[in-house]
């Protein structure tokens, strides 16, 4: 769905869980089956490379360029973790976008923990793999699978991605309020953990929108607390300077308003 094909306003009901994603399919299950390492042959890497750095990069580069005119403000703040397993969690405002713009700040791959539903996107979903999808497991079988392959991308020191909102909401210009559990894989794998906010800027062409992304970081749990107070102050941190980030933004192109009654 392009754009222009987006509504104007859209209502609302539940910060939490309403979803508005453009692309709309049926859940697939996520089970034991499910493979989740698939780099660990030579050909497994050599395919993945290929894809990664000779087809999905350039042509996302020239979609963010085109559609966005997208720059990234701060990328300097990871330089020194370049060689260091990183979390990166970012605001859900953009389908295409949000898989491929931190393949430009990012240290070398990208792993983006992802809903089920990415992986049956008709024409994409078998390539999210390629991509560095990591489809959270809706059967509890799968669990240990996907532990599996997030602490073979930390042993890597590859990063991850993850959209704490876990809803798309196009083009909105706030900050959803998000739980702190996601960051107890900063507290488990010892990773400098940072943050990155997608702002929507007016541009001198009609129709037209900039995305800037800031980059913020590192944070670090404090390690004179237990883990439940460092886990909730370590997302504190991270919310408050999202927020802080996301009040950049100098044009709505939707408006997001709440329900009646609800």
């Amino acid at each position: 769905m392009s754009k222009s094909q987006l509504p104007d306003t859209i209502e609302y009901s539940d910060l939490l869980h309403d979803e508005f994603s453009p692309t709309k399919v049926e859940t697939p299950r996520i089970g034991e089956d499910y493979r989740y390492i698939r780099d660990a042959s030579l050909w497994g890497k050599m395919k993945r490379f290929f894809f990664f750095f000779c087809i999905a990069k350039p042509i996302a580069k020239i979609y963010l360029k085109a559609k966005f005119h997208h720059e990234i403000v701060g990328k300097w703040k990871l330089k020194r973790y370049r060689h260091n397993a990183i979390l990166l969690y970012g605001n859900h405002t953009q389908d295409i976008g949000d898989a491929v713009i931190p393949a430009f700040f990012a240290n070398r791959y990208i792993n983006t923990i992802v809903h089920p539903n990415n992986t049956a996107i008709p024409g994409i979903g078998k390539f999210v793999p390629l991509l560095g999808g990591i489809p959270l497991p809706n059967d509890p079988k799968a669990k240990p699978n996907f532990d599996a392959a997030l602490e073979r991308r930390f042993k890597k020191q590859q990063a991850v991605i993850i959209y704490p909102e876990a809803h798309i909401w196009p083009y909105y210009t706030s900050i959803r309020p998000f739980p702190s559990d996601s960051f107890s894989y900063a507290l488990h794998y010892g990773s400098p953990v940072f943050c990155f906010v997608n702002t929507y800027h007016r541009t001198k062409k009609e129709g037209k929108v900039r995305i800037r992304t800031y980059i913020d970081g590192p944070f670090f749990p404090n390690p004179n607390l237990s883990m439940k107070e460092a886990r909730e102050e370590l997302r504190n941190e991270v919310y408050n300077q999202m927020c802080e980030r996301a009040a950049l933004s100098d044009i709505e192109v939707i408006h997001y308003i709440k329900k009646e009654g609800k």
